[in-house]
């Protein structure tokens, strides 16, 4: 269904389970982004291969029309988020649809990534 007041289809429901995801983001066919802050990082690691882009910048950083536009984002690559519990991915995922990501998933928190599959490093 066409939004007329974004002028866009609306962004794609999250239908990949995080096991999918964790594959894709071996093959190089999604973006991972993790939004928690840089102490839990320091304390757990993150997902290998993932962003940082802690949620209180994320809005600069998703936004395609900002200077502050993270350089290795796309709006038509699909991207997959997660912090802690799956709460600040759920409202990363909202925000970054509104600013025409295609295709956004939410994967919860670290441990679903890790319960998945999906590797861990530490910074």
């Amino acid at each position: 269904m066409f939004n007329f007041m974004t002028g866009r289809a609306p962004a794609a429901t999250s239908s990949l389970s995080p096991k999918d995801i964790v594959a894709k983001a071996a093959a190089g066919e999604i973006t991972v982004i993790d939004v928690r802050d840089h102490n839990e990082l320091a304390m757990t690691g993150k997902a290998e291969g993932a962003l940082h882009i802690p949620l209180s910048i994320l809005r600069m950083q998703v936004d395609p029309s900002s200077p502050d536009f993270h350089p290795e984002l796309s709006t038509d690559k699909p991207v997959a988020i997660y912090c802690a519990s799956g709460a600040r991915s759920s409202m990363a995922a909202r925000l970054m649809q509104s600013l025409g990501f295609a295709e956004v998933h939410n994967i919860g928190g670290l441990g679903h990534w890790q319960m998945a599959g999906g590797n861990i490093v530490r910074a």
